[in-house]
């Protein structure tokens, strides 16, 4: 057992929940979780706050109540509740006394959530009111949640309220928490559906720990920090290193929306060292940064990841932030993270011109503990390591992980799993779905996901590489490669979406851009023999991140276009 792998001495299980004591004993009266209130008459932000110590008995005490209210290790519970205080000592609770805890993103939609709740069949809910009232109202459809806590207001539903699960937690002194193993099974947590249909993933206890140490020694995160997570879960990791944690004023759904003055006043608020977002929330604040001459000099790290996070967006950060401060983009799935990362300052001084004329873009080099291999790209289930073709350094192909962070099930779908996971003895390699090559630096070069390569007649062409040939030109904000017809024979189409203020007025205008495009891909191997471009208004995205593009919805469209021209 590896140095990262080995329990502290006051650690004596593999449960995450277990991490926050050994950081209540060594800093009992530091603020562990701030959450923004209301003004005072002067205008200026209250918080409402809990140290280390006091959260470390908040969450023993929501743990025992929920043992007295009969859960035990294993049962399965949804916690859909909003970023909190509450939440935070829920999590650790649900730790602590074994549960299975069910995360799924609110940003999916209504549609969605629903569909994730019926695959996973939790046998309670501890849950906000609204969500409450509509398990009730559903009549059946949730008839095995038996065990139900509301977060807030209880109205004509039984169950616990946290107030009353904090009572029972007080009359069961016999209450000891769950002492797992590397392999018990943690949390469900449900992909975004934003590149295929939500799936459930199954995580092990081993797994979260992992997380936190690899987060922290890959960053060198150090106790007494303080810390603004964009994403709620990340204040679980924060408790856990000894890092402080002011959660922003924003719908963690949709942060594309959130007002940029809102962190801006919680970084001066707290002198926040180290944030972390996806790149929506840092290109508003870094561009009202620069438009507001505004700058952060407390702040020395900033982590960033969900999606590709764009050349634009690293430059403003960096100028905001403090002069020696860095921002750093982890890659990874929900599968598998984090997997490997770069710096701003890699991007910007090294690889950005190489993804500028067709290379893809560079995540950086992987974690410590994580092994790869890129693939010879295969659409069908891969059992056992021996099937793979293992490709050289510098030809593209399919991404596979392995390590202590990587997740072995889907808990929703075995078909998920056959077609994601690959045996190799006790390890478990995850296909993360995406193309790219290794270079002589051991960095992956992401050239986009498996799905949406187009098979020519005269082979693959990779969405990243063609897209950044007319990223180029200064009239576009994005594009996207799709293609129309059968695979294996499809027809490339490359769709732009000029910048808002540029898209063009009359049909000339359209036609000159167009035909500054097909010179531009002209130029360039990776393009040449696109034949077909269009212009579209606005594409569609996924919610939370406003980045990922929905290329199937756009092929749909592009089919439509060109056959009615």
């Amino acid at each position: 057992m590896s140095a990262a792998t080995e329990p502290s001495n006051d650690l004596p299980t593999n449960n995450v929940g277990l991490m926050l004591r050994s950081v209540a004993n060594e800093r009992p009266d530091q603020v562990a979780v701030a959450t923004p209130g209301k003004r005072n008459k002067d205008g200026k932000r209250e918080y409402d706050t809990i140290t280390f110590q006091q959260l470390e008995e908040d969450s023993n005490l929501l743990a025992a109540g929920l043992a007295d209210m009969g859960v035990t290790p294993g049962t399965r519970l949804a916690l859909l509740v909003r970023p909190s205080i509450d939440f935070v000592s829920l999590v650790f609770a649900l730790f602590k006394v074994g549960a299975v805890s069910v995360l799924i993103d609110p940003g999916m939609g209504r549609k969605n959530l629903l569909k994730c709740l019926d695959q996973v069949e939790p046998e309670g809910f501890v849950a906000i009111s609204i969500v409450q009232a509509v398990r009730v109202l559903m009549g059946r459809r949730y008839s095995q949640a038996k065990q139900n806590v509301t977060v807030g207001k209880r109205w004509f539903w039984g169950g616990e309220t946290l107030a009353t699960l904090r009572e029972r937690g007080k009359s069961n002194t016999s209450f000891r928490p769950f002492e797992a193993k590397p392999d018990d099974s943690a949390a469900i947590i449900f992909t975004t559906g934003s590149t295929g249909p939500p799936k459930g993933v199954l995580f092990r206890h081993e797994g979260f720990v992992q997380q936190v140490y690899q987060i922290r020694d890959r960053y060198n995160i150090q106790p007494g920090e303080v810390d603004l997570p964009g994403f709620p879960l990340f204040g679980l990791f924060n408790s856990a290193m000894g890092v402080t944690s002011v959660i922003p004023d924003m719908d963690p759904s949709r942060p594309a929306q959130i007002d940029p003055r809102n962190v801006i006043e919680a970084v001066y608020d707290w002198n926040i060292t180290q944030a972390f977002g996806s790149p929506a929330i840092w290109n508003k604040v870094g561009l009202y940064c620069e438009e507001h001459d505004v700058a952060l000099p407390t702040l020395r790290r900033v982590l960033s990841a969900g999606a590709p996070v764009p050349p634009h967006v690293l430059r403003r950060m960096k100028a905001a932030i403090h002069p020696e401060g860095e921002l750093y983009t982890p890659y990874g799935a929900t599968e598998a993270l984090p997997v490997a990362s770069t710096s701003g300052t890699e991007v910007l001084n090294e690889t950005e011109e190489l993804s500028k004329q067709g290379g893809g873009t560079c995540v950086g080099k992987r974690f410590s503990q994580i092994n790869w291999k890129v693939i010879r790209i295969d659409d069908k289930p891969i059992a056992t390591i021996s099937e793979i073709e293992e490709l050289p350094q510098g030809e593209i192909g399919e991404l596979i992980v392995s390590g202590p962070v990587v997740t072995r099930k889907y808990y929703t779908s075995e078909e998920a799993t056959q077609l994601a996971k690959i045996e190799d003895g006790e390890t478990i390699w995850h296909r993360m779905g995406d193309v790219g090559y290794l270079d002589d630096k051991d960095r992956f070069w992401f050239c986009g996901r498996k799905t949406h390569r187009v098979e020519t007649a005269d082979g693959p062409m990779y969405t990243i590489p063609c897209e950044a040939i007319v990223n180029c030109h200064e009239k576009i904000y994005r594009s996207a490669l799709v293609g129309i017809g059968e695979f294996g024979n499809q027809v490339p189409v490359l769709i732009a979406e000029p910048w808002g203020q540029e898209y063009p007025n009359t049909k000339q205008e359209i036609d000159d851009l167009l035909q500054e495009l097909r010179e531009l891909a002209a130029g360039n191997p990776l393009t040449e023999k696109i034949e077909h471009f269009l212009l579209h208004p606005s594409f569609p995205v996924d919610i939370r991140h406003n980045a990922k593009i929905f290329r199937e919805k756009l092929s749909i469209w592009a089919t439509d276009r060109l056959e009615n021209e």
